[in-house]
């Protein structure tokens, strides 16, 4: 097919995810969607609102119900303007009773290719029965067309380029908190909570219970904000299936979601143990309160994410990991699930159709991706198990990030072990008035107010990793120690100031790196952020006739004290 048009049916086009597919592909020349469903009058309203954005998709509303006759409804259809793809956005897949697979028999009995977006374990693999048949009419009928297993099988496959062998694959996934969350995407959960699902580990096939195992893990994009440290609990999804058949050495691979906030995700857990140990069956009669739920329980940060992370042999056939990390802001993060069938059907409509067959949708490169990346607010990239060694800076932004920045703040970040690294420069200091700013310079030991101050940084690599930075401002001296941060403090500096120890991320963005708070610890106690110093700190390079120098910016602050300290300059190599 080119772009000289394809017509795509959407089944549940005006519900939540086939809303959201409709909405991604809306601006596509040579493309019509039929956006179907039991309500006439929603599909019209749909489209007339969906028209009313512009754009050169062609839309068209359609009355189809999907629990009647099947056939007969894709004949008329057929009959009068016959789509080259259905795609089914309905669900949940898992509950689907004794014939799951009504829509893919008409499909194929029609010679229609299809794509779901199913992520029900059994109901992905299952397609595979219909293989030989699909193969002998020459129609597509891909099965998984969403976050698993499309997305993850392609950063799977981005990440293991080359590799000799892949031997474990580690999955999360971090919805946000305030995304709408469809009734039969709850519904699909709560009818696996607590129950046995098939998986591979240690090299064999066992069984483990969804939601009450549980892993944590920091999903952080180099040069990103790192979402915070998120809870996994395990999930029946396709990629527990579908991975270990196409990467035969798949010895261990593991499937979690995040669902913040994590009071929330700890009460699922709760609830999916009584399932486990038998005390109740299901947790399905429960699905309408967790719908009423997510719609009340919905604090915390407006972001989500995912991570895959990689375990095996590289070209050089030498142990290594890797791992995919993708942060999406706001809105932009529901949108994740819908991506997959949109880059399927912008392949399609760029002439390169799925070849005939009946299988899991893992067809897709993470290259299909990019152009729906791009103009979000999505960044993803690589991190290598590599990098955890040397300079702590470049540990903690990754080497994707570290490889963009401006060679002198490599420099003076890139410090060696054992070799103290020397930078003089000039600063204006400037010191708050109140008592709090007061104790503070006297235990921290600050400048006091003043231009044009002479001011050298000693940075000092300790063998083992960490760095101790000691700063003079015209003899004034106070001095830090920095380290990786592990644990719940992952992908971040963890700068120590004598008992107060602060995690800051590393954001790199508009041609500057600004150290961003996300957790502080005193005497080794968490608190609250809301009682933490407020730091604005950033990095950047200056051009001067000579090259370039570094320049800081750093300002330190208290909600209840005001101003502690801002202090900002420049400084070049000894």
């Amino acid at each position: 097919m080119s772009k000289s048009g394809l017509r795509v049916l959407i089944i549940g086009g005006y519900g939540t995810f086939g809303g959201r597919i409709a909405r991604l592909l809306a601006n596509e020349p040579g493309l019509t969607l039929v956006i179907a469903g039991r309500s006439a009058a929603k599909a019209a309203a749909f489209c007339a609102a969906l028209a009313q954005r512009g754009g050169a998709t062609v839309l068209s509303p359609l009355a189809f119900d999907r629990d009647g006759d099947l056939t007969a409804q894709l004949t008329a259809l057929v009959a009068t303007a016959r789509p080259n793809v259905v795609i089914d956005a309905t669900g949940p897949f898992q509950v689907y009773g004794d014939a799951p697979y009504r829509v893919v028999q008409a499909c194929l009995e029609l010679r229609l290719p299809y794509l779901d977006l199913a992520d029900g374990a059994d109901f992905v693999t299952g397609i595979a029965a219909f293989d030989a048949a699909a193969r002998a009419r020459g129609v597509a009928l891909l099965s998984g067309a969403s976050t698993f297993p499309a997305l993850t099988a392609a950063a799977v496959r981005h990440l293991t380029q080359g590799w000799t062998a892949v031997t474990g694959v580690s999955i999360g996934v971090a919805p946000t908190p305030r995304a709408v969350v469809g009734a039969n995407v709850l519904r699909a959960i709560a009818s696996y909570a607590g129950k046995p699902v098939t998986l591979r580990r240690d090299g064999a096939w066992t069984r483990a219970h969804a939601l009450t195992e549980t892993r944590r893990r920091t999903i952080a994009p180099p040069g990103a904000l790192p979402l915070r440290n998120t809870r996994f609990a395990l999930v029946e999804v396709p990629d527990l299936q579908v991975m270990p058949r196409l990467w035969p050495d798949l010895r261990d691979i593991w499937v979690g979601a995040g669902t913040r906030p994590e009071s929330i995700h700890r009460i699922m857990t709760a609830l999916a143990w009584l399932v486990r140990l038998r005390l109740v069956p299901s947790l399905l009669p429960l699905a309408p309160l967790f719908h009423w739920g997510a719609g009340v329980f919905r604090w915390g940060e407006h972001r989500g994410g995912l991570v895959v992370e990689v375990t095996g042999r590289d070209p050089d056939d030498q142990p290594a990991t890797r791992s995919w990390h993708l942060v999406a802001e706001g809105d932009d993060g529901p949108e994740i699930p819908a991506l997959p069938a949109a880059a399927l059907v912008r392949r399609w409509l760029a002439g390169h159709p799925p070849a005939p067959g009946a299988r899991a949708a893992t067809d897709l490169e993470l290259a299909d991706f990019d152009a729906l990346f791009a103009g979000r607010a999505i960044r993803a990239g690589v991190r290598d198990a590599a990098e955890a060694a040397g300079p702590v800076f470049r540990q903690v932004i990754g080497a994707e990030a570290w490889s963009r920045q401006p060679a002198v703040w490599r420099a003076l970040h890139g410090v060696e072990a054992g070799t103290p690294a020397v930078w003089r420069g000039r600063a204006t200091v400037t010191r708050g008035r109140s008592l709090l700013a007061r104790l503070a310079a006297l235990l921290v030991g600050f400048p006091a107010t003043g231009a044009d101050v002479p001011v050298s940084v000693t940075l000092t690599r300790a063998p083992e990793g960490g760095e101790r930075w000691m700063r003079d401002f015209g003899g004034r001296r106070f001095a830090s120690r920095l380290d990786a941060g592990q644990g719940r403090n992952a992908h971040m500096v963890l700068e120590r100031f004598g008992p107060a120890a602060y995690a800051q991320a590393l954001v790199s963005e508009d041609g500057a790196v600004r150290l961003v708070l996300r957790r502080w610890t005193l005497l080794g106690l968490p608190l609250p952020l809301w009682l933490a110093p407020r730091s604005d700190a950033t990095e950047t390079a200056e051009p001067t006739p000579d090259g370039a120098r570094f320049r800081f910016d750093v300002r330190i602050s208290h909600p209840l004290g005001g101003l502690i300290v801002h202090y900002r300059g420049w400084l070049a190599p000894c």
